[in-house]
């Protein structure tokens, strides 16, 4: 059977990927929106396997792979057999693993932390403490200091300046492999920049993703060096020729070729430019419809696409929200946008207490749920604490226990107080020292609570139940700085709401710069921010797309939606 286009473009790239590996180049596959990035990563893990699973053991090197995430190594392990010659892990364990033998270093270098700086002297300083990194939180216990996760790649950077621990990384790692690399730590690839790239000696570098993917804000985005062969992956195995249409006029410098390119499909483009009422005003919701207004706007779309054959359910389509006006109600946290003065707080997990509720508190919730302890302990990012007797089990049984009851029932106080008694699991530093600003506080006296206090005095009376609530969100309908939200994901149909209300997104914005004649440096990084979260969304579905524009559009943001859906697919909606 011949290949179809897709499968050519992706041979073609595996090819040079081969070659680059087989004559000891670095390289950057550039991996478009449905290309099969990870399908590549593989391809190549396994290629290195056939040709270093013999001498590489004799020497006690390994090939090194580095995901973004645990939910990536766990794939990558399954899809290589967890073979002994593939070290595969995140970024902070890697790091941590090539460190943690440089305890006098780590010893000096801790001590001239800014963060340390108050704790160590508490406690008469450093001395031989032995430097671990096992619970994710600042502690300094009287033979140990434990590393928070921020510590580990300063520290890498730092140890990274000194010959001696690059020969190290060298020797036992002479090929490292990088997954989602836009989203990689900036700092820490700058320093592979400096001290790696284009070095005599040092290890060979692969880096797989795509930075018009990178929607993570710490993220280096696109890797350019001169010794870094650039390798371009023009496939698409997700999405029908009419959505790869769209995405290579949005990104005609890597075209997309499709595996069917017979198969039917769909794009269409509303927008609300002939409504006449009066818009929204002010800062981030300036230009936006009115609440009633979008609803009924939302309303419309799905009416008129069901008309056409649209099976606007969970199954079959998502609904991807780059809009804060379809209401929190909604999503069942309306409290929520009342705590925070900037919507970004919670609905980008920019708050440290929103952050560690969803991404650590509630999976370890759902785990302890299920019986899964292990996984529990993994998301809490604590390692598996010591449980020396049965009553230390019985100890944290009963606080998750509690935990799960003011999930249901509790506001953020009441879970905050139980985990402050409980110390099961335990409270982040930055929420703990929190806490105790806003209990000193003297509510009596003459002085103005300081806004930041005043938000977490406002979240406290927030039912916890919102949280639960917010993270489902998060996890299903947002393509914003989630782990499990949309980026990498794939649906048969997607239905784009775009309009207001982030404070760091305006689309209008960015569809005006998208067809200027250069962007200006000062709105560089907004238009790729807005670029890449609006190309991440466009590129989900399989079979069918369509973006409803709730917020105004000026004419040259009109022109460029023609430019990439074509003036057919557009149309003004009459509300």
């Amino acid at each position: 059977m011949a290949e179809t286009p897709a499968e050519q473009a992706s041979r073609l790239a595996l090819e040079r990927v081969y070659a680059a590996l087989a004559e000891g180049r670095s390289f950057r596959l550039e991996a478009g929106a449905g290309a099969g990035k990870t399908y590549s990563l593989i391809k190549a893990l396994e290629w290195l396997i056939g040709r270093h699973a013999r001498d590489m053991p004799r020497r006690g090197q390994q090939i090194a792979c580095i995901t973004f995430t645990n939910v990536a190594r766990d794939q990558i392990e399954a899809r290589t057999d967890k073979h002994p010659i593939i070290r595969c892990d995140t970024n902070h364990a890697f790091c941590w693993s090539l460190i943690s033998g440089f305890q006098r270093q780590l010893r000096e270098l801790v001590a001239e932390m800014p963060t340390w700086e108050e704790r160590l002297a508490e406690a008469g300083g450093i001395g031989e403490r032995t430097i671990d990194y096992s619970l994710g939180y600042r502690s300094i216990r009287e033979q140990m200091v434990l590393l928070h996760h921020d510590d580990i790649l300063p520290l890498t950077i730092s140890l990274m300046a000194k010959p001696k621990f690059r020969r190290l990384v060298a020797q036992r790692y002479p090929i490292i492999l990088i997954d989602e690399y836009q989203d990689t730590d900036a700092a820490w690839i700058a320093a592979i920049k400096q001290y790696f790239l284009g070095v005599e000696g040092a290890p060979q570098f692969g880096f797989f993703g795509d930075h018009w993917q990178k929607i993570y804000g710490g993220g280096c985005g696109k890797l350019e060096h001169p010794a870094v062969e650039e390798i371009d992956k023009g496939a698409n195995f997700r999405s029908v020729q009419p959505v790869v249409n769209v995405l290579n006029a949005m990104r005609p410098e890597l075209p997309q070729f499709v595996e069917a390119p017979e198969l039917p499909g769909e794009v269409r483009v509303f927008h609300t430019n002939a409504w006449v009422g009066a818009r929204r005003t002010g800062g981030h919701w300036g230009g936006d419809l009115p609440t009633e207004t979008a609803h009924q706007a939302l309303d419309t779309v799905r009416a008129t696409l069901e008309g056409v054959g649209w099976d606007i359910t969970p199954g079959h389509t998502k609904i991807l929200m780059l809009t804060h006006r379809v209401l929190a109600a909604e999503q069942g946290y309306a409290s929520l946008p009342t705590a925070f003065r900037f919507n970004e707080s919670f609905t980008r997990k920019e708050h440290p207490y929103i952050s560690w509720f969803v991404d650590k508190l509630e999976p370890a919730c759902d785990a302890f749920a299920a019986h899964r302890y292990g996984q529990m302990f993994e998301a809490l990012g604590a390692g598996r604490p010591h449980l020396r007797r049965p009553a230390d089990k019985q100890r944290w049984s009963a606080s998750m226990a509690t935990l799960e009851a003011l999930r249901a029932g509790g506001t953020v106080a009441d879970i905050l107080t139980h985990l402050r008694a409980a110390r099961r699991p335990h409270l982040p530093d930055a929420i703990a020292d929190r806490e105790r600003e806003l209990a000193a506080f003297d509510r009596n006296g003459d002085e103005e609570m300081p806004p930041a206090l005043a938000e977490i005095d406002r979240l406290h009376g927030v039912p916890y139940a919102e949280v639960s609530a917010l993270r489902r969100y998060l996890d299903g309908s947002s393509p914003f700085e989630t782990k499990h939200g949309v980026k990498g994901a794939e649906f048969e149909n997607v239905l784009v709401i775009v309009g207001r209300g982030w404070n760091l997104y305006n689309f209008n914005e960015m569809l005006e710069l998208a067809s200027a004649a250069a962007v200006p440096p000062a709105r560089q990084e907004a238009f790729e921010r807005n670029r890449n979260l609006f190309y991440v969304a466009c590129s989900r579905p399989q079979r069918r797309l369509a973006l409803l524009f709730t917020q105004l559009l000026s004419a040259n943001a009109l022109g460029t939606l023609e430019r990439w859906f074509g003036s057919d697919h557009i149309e003004a909606l009459a509300l």
